[in-house]
């Protein structure tokens, strides 16, 4: 394995995402086998996120050509709307993972990205412009791309900017990501791509999230050594079941200063199902993931998105949704906590979390 001219090897590293941010970056929804009612819906939830983020610093939106009038119409004037096409609204998935250098330059990590599981399993086809957003965001900034070997999605990994990254074997162990690589290469890969030196390995994400297990559904780092768990008391749920799993791991784990970690539970919602006429709103193609009336969603509070002044948390469930706020303003005390109505969201397959990325300060 060449390592000459990785990222770690030439000093840079990512950053938390409590780390301090320069901006944010988002994708307007628009495909009409993910968002219902031609995403009209959804729209005003992305617009919520982005007024909500754009509070604590700067939030951009790419946009199809297409859509660029009505986004620009419904986004307030000091959220940036930039021409960027893309096949969906994943942004956490499609854009970059910045890092940063201690000299103060700031690079990029462009993954490769086969839709979460490629022409059998991914979600939709083709995925052609979204492989292109990494390259035209690095030209748009004017920084370096590297190019990792290695099939994977931002929401499949969190870390704490300290050397630790935190992921599910479901994921990047799958054989629709990465099939003749070993735990080993990939964390190698992992290491020498983002400059961390330890992983700690959950065995599943939640129950039914359909990217295969991605981490951001299911836990986080809120601090170093303190991550925040998706938990369910009920130990017949499928779902307790998977962050009781989580837990035994992260209970007996420590990070790469060698801490034990703290972990903070938050509630999971519901669980929740799509209804009727949630579904009935879809265009119904053979290239894309099905949604149907009664199937059960993969809510879960863990996919907000930290930023520099605000924390922006989905609103998923009135039963649930007060608990865990309070959870979050506690965890985040310097933070405003804001909530966002966001089943939209969760009715196209993920959440506040999945349609951000942060672009660090340097």
């Amino acid at each position: 394995m060449n390592t000459l001219l990785t990222p770690a090897s030439l000093g840079y590293s990512m950053p938390a995402e409590f780390a301090p941010h320069e901006a944010c970056w988002m994708l307007w929804p628009q495909r009409p086998d993910t968002w219902r009612y031609g995403a009209k819906p959804a729209q005003r939830a992305f617009v919520d996120v982005a007024i909500a983020i754009a509070e604590s610093e700067t939030v951009l939106v790419g946009v199809n050509d297409e859509q660029y009038e009505n986004a620009r119409n419904q986004l307030p004037a000091h959220i940036r709307v930039v021409e960027l096409s893309s096949n969906d609204a994943w942004m956490r998935d499609v854009g970059p993972t910045f890092v940063t250098h201690p000299d103060g330059h700031l690079a990029l990590i462009d993954w490769e990205f086969n839709a979460w599981g490629g022409l059998k399993e991914g979600l939709y086809f083709p995925w052609d412009k979204d492989r292109r957003i990494r390259c035209k965001i690095s030209e748009m900034l004017g920084i370096q791309r590297f190019e990792a070997p290695l099939v994977l999605e931002g929401g499949a990994i969190h870390v704490d900017g300290e050397g630790t990254l935190i992921t599910t074997e479901e994921c990047l162990l799958n054989p629709n990501r990465n099939p003749d690589m070993s735990r080993e290469t990939i964390e190698r890969w992992l290491q020498e791509y983002l400059g961390i030196s330890k992983v700690i390995w959950l065995p599943r994400g939640c129950y039914l999230d359909e990217t295969d297990g991605h981490v951001d559904n299911l836990c986080c780092f809120v601090a170093p050594g303190q991550v925040a768990l998706t938990w369910c008391d009920d130990e017949q749920d499928p779902q307790g079941i998977i962050s009781r799993e989580a837990l035994s791991v992260l209970e007996n784990a420590t990070d790469a200063k060698g801490r034990k970690l703290t972990v903070h539970k938050l509630p999971i919602p519901g669980p929740l199902y799509i209804a009727e006429d949630e579904a009935s709103g879809l265009d119904r193609l053979n290239s894309s993931h099905p949604r149907l009336p009664g199937d059960r969603m993969a809510g879960s509070y863990v996919n907000f998105y930290i930023g520099n002044s605000v924390v922006v948390m989905p609103l998923l469930d009135p039963r649930h949704d007060g608990e865990a706020e309070n959870i979050l303003s506690t965890l985040f005390p310097t933070k405003r906590v804001i909530g966002v109505p966001a089943r939209e969201i969760l009715l196209g397959g993920g959440n506040i979390h999945c349609i951000t990325q942060q672009q660090p300060r340097v």
